[in-house]
């Protein structure tokens, strides 16, 4: 499996462009640019790579994470994959939440609606859907045979913050017990800041301990 990390947007959101190294399938996870060069430069990887972009999938509807969307989707006819409990943010309502924020583009309403357990494929690759919501109603994280997308739920040390309107502290925290389940080798790969594992954070993440769980 390929995965390219970039960094993108006022907030500094990773985007990733996951491929199947044999098919050359792909998909886009949260591609949060909302400048040109920034779009420029995922678009110039996929063409240079010769990569059969397949879907976009966000882990969830905030601005930061899914302005890109209608520049991919217009580059590359792809579609857009979000959980069903995030999909309001798209489309019209995305529109208002973008210019409050302060983002210049938006995304257009998702293709796709997913559920906990769904599974995304590209090439012999197959990423299954594990509903984490906190962040969002529909924070989603995407698990693979040695890795996971947490969006964010889950970052180096820290959590999504759950302050924000239709965020919920009490199920952030069914979902990172969710996250501790999974095996410690597995690499994190984050909605910002850097990389990191299971194991990792299990020993010291202060969210992930049994005290601020219980």
């Amino acid at each position: 499996m390929i995965t390219q990390m970039f960094t993108v947007g006022k907030l500094f959101t990773n985007c990733y462009v996951v491929a199947c190294q044999e098919t050359k399938e792909t998909i886009i996870i949260d591609p949060g640019f909302d400048k040109a060069n920034e779009a420029e430069k995922i678009v110039k990887f996929i063409t240079e790579n010769s990569l059969k972009l397949k879907f976009v999938v966000n882990t969830h509807g905030h601005p930061d994470h899914v302005c890109g969307n209608g520049i991919i989707k217009e580059n590359f006819k792809t579609p857009i994959l979000i959980h069903e409990k995030d999909a309001f943010m798209l489309g019209k309502l995305g529109k208002v939440l973008a210019k409050l924020f302060g983002f210049n583009t938006t995304s257009p309403p998702a293709n796709i609606l997913l559920k906990d357990e769904d599974t995304i494929k590209f090439g012999k690759i197959t990423l299954t859907v594990m509903h984490t919501p906190g962040h969002s109603p529909g924070s989603i994280c995407l698990t693979g045979e040695n890795e996971v997308f947490t969006g964010d739920t889950l970052f180096a040390g820290s959590i999504g913050r759950t302050d924000l309107p239709q965020s919920s502290e009490k199920d952030m925290k069914n979902s990172l017990e969710k996250l501790k389940c999974l095996p410690n080798h597995f690499k994190v790969y984050p909605g910002h800041g850097p990389t990191t594992t299971v194991r990792e954070e299990k020993e010291n993440n202060p969210f992930l301990n049994l005290e601020w769980l219980s």
